[in-house]
């Protein structure tokens, strides 16, 4: 697996997740709502390509 990331878009989800008031220096909490809420957007976007794909079928 490839997981490079270009070191500004990690700097900036760093300084969004990050908790000087967390033993682990982030905020667990945002942080599982912002993968939730990503995967809820990849979810969608698969519903929307399964349909595309279903009508081709048809």
């Amino acid at each position: 697996m490839n997981f490079n990331i270009d070191p500004s878009v990690f700097e900036e989800i760093a300084n969004e997740i990050k908790s000087d008031d967390s033993p682990v220096g982030i905020d667990a909490k945002k942080t599982h709502v912002i993968i939730i809420q990503k995967l809820q957007a990849i979810e969608e976007r698969l519903r929307k390509i399964e349909e595309k794909l279903e009508d081709l079928d048809n």
